[in-house]
């Protein structure tokens, strides 16, 4: 397939990064072996940037050996990407292999710690960071809609090199996910410009959308938990609990606790909403919070309760819910 003419504003990213870019362009040429990771509890931005990524490698260097890796997802997986592979500690050893690390803002949140053994890293990103994972080559935008949007850019502007339809698909499936199907704020002229790069590969567009938000009858039986026992702040922020026995009441995991938070995106007068998920595992008990705003910035109020994110969509944590009143407060207070 031919590679067509750049969009104006997809080739300005790739000029204005043109130094950026090459370096990363040679360590991924220089490299025989590369591994993409992303972050734990994945979304649609996490694995649509990594297999893109991983995909484009593959198409256009078939003679490296390229992997990826991290948790699945209940749902997601196999039925929208493939299943994670699995690496022996072994393969990691010596390090000679170039680690790529997409949608993560902090290492801690990256699902394989084996990342840190790699001779080079590269990260594509646009989450705020407290320290930077790879200081040499890091791609970081904190506007962009979507870490998949940036490894677009980087790889649309890569030269002698084509995007296939699969690749595309990925990419747009991230942008869709975290840009909220384009209504977020962070939704630029940028993004649709590079949304036009990809869907012009010609995948299938209808497919892809019923694929992303096809529900099963549980996921049906939620909704109606969360419609019948969700609560409203005196400022307008609507949240829900979803404590340990009901996820099991309603066959579902922590990570599907947030799978129906913006079922209040568009109710006059809430301004912020919230899933508020019990995850019981041992070693990191704590209550996981996804937030949502139409309009006021949310991420201080995130970062103050160990979490972070985007102005209009960010995740914290409780250890109880003793906190629950504080941190209701504080988000509360936005709209006062």
């Amino acid at each position: 397939m031919k590679k067509s003419a750049l969009h104006p504003l997809v080739a300005e990213v790739g000029k204005a990064n043109k130094k950026l870019f090459r370096t990363i362009y040679k360590a991924i040429e220089r490299y025989s072996k590369i591994v993409v990771f992303r972050h734990i509890k994945p979304d649609f931005d996490a694995f649509g940037s990594q297999m893109g990524l991983y995909t484009f490698l593959k198409d256009n260097f078939p003679e490296k050996e390229v992997h990826f890796v991290g948790d699945n997802h209940p749902t997601f997986t196999p039925r929208l990407f493939p299943t994670s592979e699995t690496l022996p500690n072994e393969w990691f050893k010596g390090g000679d292999f170039l680690a790529i690390i997409c949608d993560v803002g902090d290492d801690e949140r990256i699902a394989d710690p084996r990342y840190r053994h790699a001779r080079y890293k590269i990260k594509i990103d646009h989450h705020p960071c407290k320290k930077e994972i790879a200081k040499r080559a890091s791609f970081l935008d904190t506007e962009a809609a979507a870490a998949s949007e940036l490894v677009a850019d980087l790889l649309l502007n890569y030269p002698g090199k084509v995007l296939s339809q699969e690749a595309a698909r990925y990419l747009y499936i991230g942008i869709v996910g975290d840009s909220g199907r384009f209504l977020f704020s962070s939704t630029s002229p940028h993004t649709f410009a590079v949304s036009e790069a990809l869907i012009a590969t010609g995948f299938d567009l209808h497919e892809t959308y019923l694929a992303m938000y096809e529900k099963n009858i549980d996921s049906l039986h939620s909704l109606g938990y969360v419609l019948s026992h969700f609560k409203v702040t005196e400022h307008g922020v609507a949240y829900y609990l979803l404590p340990k026995e009901v996820q099991e009441e309603l066959h579902i995991t922590p990570i599907l606790g947030k799978e129906h938070v913006n079922a209040f995106s568009n109710i006059a007068g809430i301004n912020a909403w919230c899933s508020i998920t019990e995850d019981p595992q041992p070693k990191d008990y704590c209550w996981r919070i996804s937030i949502r705003s139409k309009r006021a910035d949310i991420s201080e109020v995130a970062r103050k309760w160990r979490g972070g994110g985007h102005a209009q969509a960010s995740g914290a944590r409780i250890e109880s819910l003793d906190d629950l009143e504080s941190f209701l407060g504080d988000l509360d207070s936005l709209f006062a």
